[in-house]
């Protein structure tokens, strides 16, 4: 059984994104294995809770736990991992986070280019911060992924927990390239109160975030959450 594990919000229009992703995978992965199960459930805000999601699932069954947040921190080192451990004996297993990945690069550009991306603009990839060194360090090689795609450099800030702060950053690379416009990269998942406090953060562009209002489920974000599921099935007995 797959269960795919989103934050929560409260956010109508990010509720309703990550909705949309969830059917994706799903068809995805029901429509080479139509006998396979798939469910989700939220971490937080929302219900139902992954422990409550567990505890449905038959005491025999294995279940590998995609969450889908953008990078890994207390909510997959913590949370996932003790809820996990906490439905023996059922069989469950949590895969990494979304990114790095440089899939997650490549629809970024995609964003930035839908919101005008000038070839003298300077970019700050906005990410949401974590106190777990490991979420930060996965930020930061998401910004060195984008920067690769871009094919130019490309500065990381924080909206919340790590340093430098999203606002910090977009003030040094104003401060280095006087006169140039200063573009937003959103890595975040959908849309709320991350990307509008990312817009308050003195930026000339914010681009849309990966999942976008009203459109579907980009490809390749698919393709991530369909390959770290199956990566874990190795690991995960019938």
């Amino acid at each position: 059984m797959l269960l795919l594990a989103s934050h929560g919000t409260r956010n109508e229009t990010a509720s309703a994104a990550v909705a949309a992703l969830v059917d994706a995978v799903t068809e995805r992965i029901v429509s080479a294995d139509p006998a396979a199960l798939v469910a989700s459930g939220f971490i937080d805000v929302q219900q139902p809770d992954v422990p409550a999601c567990l505890a449905a699932v038959d005491p025999g069954a294995s279940v590998v736990i995609v969450p889908l947040l953008m990078s890994a921190g207390y909510h997959v080192a913590f949370d996932l991992a003790n809820a996990a451990a906490g439905a023996a004996p059922r069989n469950v297993l949590v895969a990494g986070a979304l990114g790095p990945d440089i899939r997650l690069a490549h629809i970024l550009a995609e964003r930035l280019a839908a919101s005008g991306l000038r070839h003298d603009d300077r970019v700050v990839l906005a990410a949401a911060g974590s106190s777990d060194a490991n979420a930060v360090d996965d930020c930061l090689t998401a910004g060195r992924q984008l920067a690769e795609v871009l094919g130019r450099e490309v500065t990381v800030g924080f909206i919340a927990a790590a340093e430098p702060g999203l606002a910090a950053a977009v003030a040094t690379v104003r401060a280095e390239s006087p006169g140039a416009r200063v573009v937003v990269a959103s890595y975040l998942l959908a849309p709320g109160t991350f990307a509008e406090q990312s817009r308050e953060a003195g930026a000339d562009v914010v681009s849309g975030t990966i999942l976008v209002e009203g459109a579907e489920p980009p490809a390749a974000l698919v393709d991530v959450v369909v390959d770290l599921y199956r990566g874990m099935l190795v690991d995960a007995p019938a």
